[in-house]
């Protein structure tokens, strides 16, 4: 997985749980703050100004199940992620909800340029808005860049035993998002063909 993508650091918090279940690492709005401030500067917003109540947590989880709904579509004709695949919202009311996330706060480009460091463009919320506005509208802008970016035609769904991650190809042979699970989908299939 390309740890450089917002997106898919955001679509992986649904994950296999170790028990044959599927953990939400967002379930609690605790989570959530630890991984937005843990994200803060990738979100462009300041660590302090993420705070996170359960109305926080309803507006951003409702972002990542529009973008898991599209990272479905994008995988076609390929089977998307075996953890949500049968509950997830049609592709038009998808988009629709990611769209109008992203509206939720009025964005400017801002230059930083640290003494120490090469000049960097990012998008700064206009003004300081509801907590749920900023931060959703944060992760939808994060999940449209990678939608409308260059490394979606490489976009796949892990099918490994117990896996449901979403990631992007390195090479064109990749099947699974990390070793563990292509050693698992090798184990499988050996115990399948001896027993």
């Amino acid at each position: 997985m390309a740890d450089d993508h917002l997106a898919l650091q955001f679509a992986v918090t649904v994950r296999h749980d170790g028990r044959g279940g599927i953990a939400d690492d967002l379930a609690e709005p605790e989570g959530l703050r630890q991984w937005a401030r843990a994200r803060a500067e990738l979100l462009g917003l300041p660590p302090g100004a993420i705070t996170v109540d359960e109305g926080v947590r309803a507006a951003v989880v409702e972002v990542r199940t529009a973008m898991r709904a599209l990272f479905a579509r994008a995988v076609r004709p390929g089977e998307p992620s075996r953890a949500d695949a049968g509950r997830l919202p049609d592709a038009e009311v998808a988009l629709a909800r990611l769209n109008a996330a992203a509206a939720r706060t009025p964005v400017v480009p801002r230059l930083a340029w640290p003494p120490d460091g090469p000049p960097r463009a990012r998008l700064s919320p206009v003004a300081a808005g509801p907590a749920a506005d900023d931060l959703a509208a944060a992760l939808a802008r994060a999940a449209i860049d990678f939608l409308a970016g260059p490394d979606l035609p490489r976009l796949r769904a892990c099918h490994a035993p117990r896996c449901v991650r979403y990631f992007v190809q390195s090479h064109p042979r990749q099947q699974w998002c990390k070793p563990a699970c292509g050693n698992r989908a090798r184990v499988a299939r050996h115990h399948a063909r001896t027993h």
